[in-house]
């Protein structure tokens, strides 16, 4: 089956680009210039992964990302303005998976959207455990599900592959740059805080254990433990 993704820029001379590149690739595109049928567009079209704009003519991105994440899950990467920081760390927090910020090479972009695509497979190979579990949250790999004490977590791709490897080291420091390069695909910088804000926000789904034990620590310099119930 042909792998469908959906453009939404209005950047018509970039998409018509971007359009031709990615078919010569394999996959199917479809392509919106930020219009009001956008969101339903995003949400219903059986899409395997978005390409979203932050600037656009009617709406901001950011609403687009928001008004998606209400409603689903599918991978968002966020164009952005190059050398603008807050709109990366707003995309992040509003859910997107990753970002390219303009202007960009479109190879640098195709390989961006396969890495996430390689993320959101569910994969059981290469000896990794298809079941994660510490106190009361259950990763299961290959339905890319989480549950804590019993209730589903909406998490996107990214969180779950990170949440994925802090478990699988449960009571041990996984390193930043582990992180970077196994979840984003990517050379390490440490002066990208996209990871930081991932793991914000698993902490904020996630929420503290019952007894108020943090289950997510910084190790300042090194990286993130996932810590073991003290109980």
């Amino acid at each position: 089956m042909t792998t469908r993704l959906l453009l939404i820029d209005d950047d018509r001379e970039l998409m018509g680009l971007l359009s031709e590149l990615l078919l010569s690739e394999g996959f199917a595109v479809e392509t919106d210039t930020g219009t009001t049928r956008a969101v339903e567009l995003a949400v219903r079209g059986d899409f395997a992964l978005i390409v979203l704009d932050v600037m656009l003519p009617y709406t901001s991105g950011f609403e687009i990302l928001k008004s998606i994440r209400r409603q689903s899950t599918v991978p968002v990467i966020l164009l952005t303005a190059r050398g603008d920081d807050i709109d990366r760390i707003v995309g992040l927090e509003l859910g997107a998976d990753d970002y390219v910020p303009k202007p960009f090479n479109p190879r640098e972009l195709t390989a961006r959207i396969r890495a996430v695509l390689r993320r959101t497979e569910a994969k059981s190979d290469d000896g990794n455990r298809t079941r994660l579990s510490v106190d009361d949250v259950v990763v299961d790999v290959p339905s890319r599900t989480v549950v804590k004490d019993g209730t589903h977590i909406q998490v996107t791709s990214v969180e779950f592959d990170v949440l994925r490897l802090l478990l699988a080291s449960a009571g041990r420091t996984v390193p930043r740059e582990q992180l970077a390069t196994e979840v984003l695909e990517r050379h390490f910088d440490p002066f990208d805080r996209s990871i930081d804000m991932h793991i914000s926000k698993l902490r904020r789904k996630l929420g503290p254990r019952a007894a108020r034990e943090e289950r997510i620590k910084t190790i300042r310099g090194l990286g993130y433990i996932y810590t073991l119930p003290l109980s």
